[in-house]
């Protein structure tokens, strides 16, 4: 039992000290990396900017895509595609008035569910 309890000690505190050698795991370093710690990122663009013709290409379609906007209708009332299905039109929900919300029932007898 004592040889369990150490061998539990043991691992427990490897866990906690962590690995003794670096992680290279994400940096590039070790056998297939670079062996520098810097990241590989460019950031800089990889293509030239645009020429000025696709410049007013991409404006026109930008212009057009926001006239195409502005021909929606807007939603004006809630659609009912049943309506004229219906004999007569939607019912809204009764309100509650005033005496019946704060009435509270009291159980009276002896009925026993």
């Amino acid at each position: 039992m004592r040889v369990l309890g150490a061998t539990a000690a043991l691992i427990l505190v490897a866990a906690l000290v962590g690995p003794t050698g670096p992680v290279n795991a994400q940096s590039g370093g070790g056998a297939g990396g670079g062996g520098n710690d810097s990241p590989h990122v460019n950031l800089l663009a990889d293509t030239p900017s645009k020429t000025p013709e696709e410049k007013e290409a991409d404006a026109a379609r930008e212009k057009a895509y926001k006239e195409s906007l502005k021909k929606i209708p807007d939603a004006k009332a809630p659609s009912d595609p049943w309506g004229s299905v219906r004999s007569d039109a939607p019912k809204a929900p009764p309100a509650k008035s005033a005496s019946t919300a704060t009435k509270t029932k009291t159980k009276t007898g002896g009925n026993a569910n």
